[in-house]
C-alpha cells in the first residue's frame, strides 16, 4: 500500500504540473491531501502535517535562502559578475578561454540561482565568442556546466540546503565534498563533449550582450571574488578549521550558514553597493527585488516539506525505507536515481531532488553512508537528462540560438554528462569516508 500511495502521489504531481500546468505550490499542496486521505488521516490531520512540514522545512531555510538571493542580486547590479568574468578571461588569455569561463561560472554560481547565474553570464558569453571568433558553445558549455554543478551540489543553492537540512547533514561537509567532486563533472564538459562544442556553430544574437552601468564605480577584482566567495570562505573554513579546533564558539558561529550568508551581505552592501556611489536606499531596493525573485522558489521548498512531513506521519517512509533497504542496491545509486527519474518526469531540478529526498530519509543514517554524501547523489540525479520540460532547456536553446535536436544534443548531454560524472566522483569519495 505505501508503493502504492507513492506512486499515486508522484503519478499526481507530475499530472498536475506538466498536463495541467498547474502551480507546482498548489499541486504538492492536492498531492498532501489526497496521500494522507490514501493512507487514513482526516482532512484535519492532513492540514496539520502539511503546516508542520512547512514550518520544519522553512524554518531553516528562510534566512539562506533570503540572504543568498540579496548577495547574487548585488553581485549582478554592481558589476561585480562582468568584472569577474572580464578580468579572469583577460588574465587567463585566448588559449585559456574556457577555464577561465569555467571558474567564473564557478564562482559567480555560488552566490546566485542558476537562472541568475545564466542570464547574467550567458550574454558576457556570447560577447566574448563575437570577440574572439571562437564557436559560442566550446565557450558557453562549460561556463554552463560550472552553474549547474553549483546549483545541485552545493550550498547554500535552494535544493542542496534543503536536502541537507532534510538528511541532518552538515553543511559545510556537503561544501566541501561537493567542491571535490564538482571539479571532475565540470572538466567532463569541456573533456568529453569537445567534438559537440565544436561542431554546433549557432549564428549569435547581439540583443543578449550586456551593457555595463558606467554610472557607478566598478569594484575591484579582488573585492569582487572575495564578496562572490564569501559564503564559502566562512562556511568551508570554519568546517575544516574545527577538525583542529574543537568546540570553538566563533567558529560555530562564523560556520553557521545563517550567520556567513548575514556577513556576506552585509560586506556586500557596503562594498557592491554603499562604496559604488549608491544611495544606502537605492541598494535596499535592490534586496527588496531580490527577496521577492524568490517567491516560487521557496514555496516549491515549502510544498516538497509538506509531502515529506505527510509521508513520515502516515509511515509511508519508513515502510519504503525498509522495503527499498533490502533489495542491496547502494544507498547513494539510490538516490541519485530516483531524484533522476523524477527530474526527467517533472522537469524541475528542485522538485526532483526534494521529492527524492522524502523517499530517501527513512535509509539515511541506517546505511553505513555519509549524509552529506547522500546529499550529493540527489543532487546529482535531480539534474541529469534535462529536456523540453525543463526551463534551464529552453533558455539554453533561445540564448544560444539553436535547434531543440541541438539543444538535446549539446545541453541535455552536458547536464547528464555532469551528472554521471558526479555520481561517479561521489561513489570514489565514499570509499575513503
Amino acid at each position: 500500500m505505501a508503493f502504492f500511495s507513492i506512486l499515486f502521489g508522484i503519478l499526481l504531481l507530475l499530472f498536475l504540473v506538466t498536463i495541467l500546468k498547474l502551480d507546482t505550490f498548489i499541486s504538492f499542496m492536492l498531492v498532501c491531501l489526497s496521500v494522507g486521505l490514501i493512507e487514513g488521516l482526516t482532512i484535519s490531520e492532513s492540514i496539520n502535517a502539511i503546516q508542520k512540514g512547512i514550518g520544519s522545512t522553512m524554518g531553516s531555510l528562510v534566512i539562506i535562502l533570503g540572504f543568498g538571493a540579496m548577495l547574487g542580486k548585488l553581485v549582478a547590479e554592481s558589476g561585480a559578475a562582468n568584472q569577474i568574468t572580464n578580468s579572469l578571461v583577460s588574465k587567463f588569455g585566448l588559449k585559456n578561454i574556457q577555464l577561465a569561463l569555467i571558474v567564473t561560472g564557478f564562482i559567480v554560481g555560488i552566490p546566485m540561482f542558476y537562472t541568475v547565474g545564466f542570464v547574467i553570464l550567458v550574454p558576457l558569453v556570447i560577447a566574448i565568442a563575437a570577440k574572439t571568433k571562437l564557436p559560442l558553445l566550446y565557450i558557453g558549455l562549460p561556463m554552463l556546466a560550472s552553474l549547474s554543478v553549483t546549483h545541485g551540489f552545493l550550498p547554500p543553492h535552494p535544493a542542496p540546503t534543503a536536502i541537507a537540512e532534510m538528511y541532518g547533514a552538515d553543511l559545510g561537509l556537503t561544501l566541501l565534498y561537493g567542491i571535490i567532486v564538482g571539479i571532475p563533472a565540470i572538466l567532463s564538459a569541456k573533456f568529453l563533449l569537445g567534438k559537440t562544442m565544436k561542431r554546433i556553430q549557432p549564428e549569435l544574437l547581439k540583443e543578449y550582450v550586456v551593457e555595463t552601468d558606467t554610472n557607478y564605480k566598478i569594484p575591484s577584482l579582488t573585492v569582487c571574488l572575495v564578496i562572490a566567495l564569501l559564503p564559502v570562505i566562512l562556511i568551508g573554513g570554519a568546517s575544516a578549521l574545527k577538525i583542529v579546533i574543537i568546540n570553538n564558539p566563533v567558529l560555530e558561529a562564523i560556520g553557521n550558514p545563517a550567520i556567513a550568508m548575514l556577513l556576506a551581505v552585509l560586506v556586500a552592501i557596503y562594498f557592491l553597493g554603499v562604496k559604488t556611489g549608491r544611495k544606502t536606499k537605492d541598494v535596499m531596493k535592490i534586496l527588496s527585488t531580490a527577496v521577492s525573485s524568490i517567491a516560487v522558489v521557496l514555496l516549491i521548498i515549502a510544498g516538497a516539506g509538506a509531502f515529506k512531513q505527510i509521508m513520515i506521519e502516515t509511515n509511508i517512509s519508513d515502510r519504503i525505507g525498509d522495503t527499498l533497504g533490502s533489495l542491496g542496491m547502494s544507498p547513494i545509486l539510490l538516490a541519485w536515481l530516483i531524484a533522476a527519474l523524477i527530474r526527467v518526469a517533472v522537469g524541475s531540478a528542485t522538485v526532483a531532488g526534494l521529492t527524492a529526498a522524502s523517499i530517501m530519509m527513512p535509509m539515511v543514517g541506517t546505511a553505513g553512508v555519509s549524509a552529506e554524501l547522500l546529499v550529493l547523489a540527489t543532487g546529482a540525479g535531480s539534474i541529469t537528462l534535462s529536456h523540453v520540460n525543463d526551463g534551464g532547456f529552453w533558455l539554453f536553446k533561445e540564448y544560444f540560438n539553436v535547434s531543440i535536436k541541438d539543444t538535446l544534443l549539446s545541453w541535455t548531454l552536458m547536464e547528464t554528462t555532469v551528472s554521471v560524472v558526479g555520481l561517479i566522483g561521489i561513489l570514489i569519495l565514499n570509499l575513503f569516508i
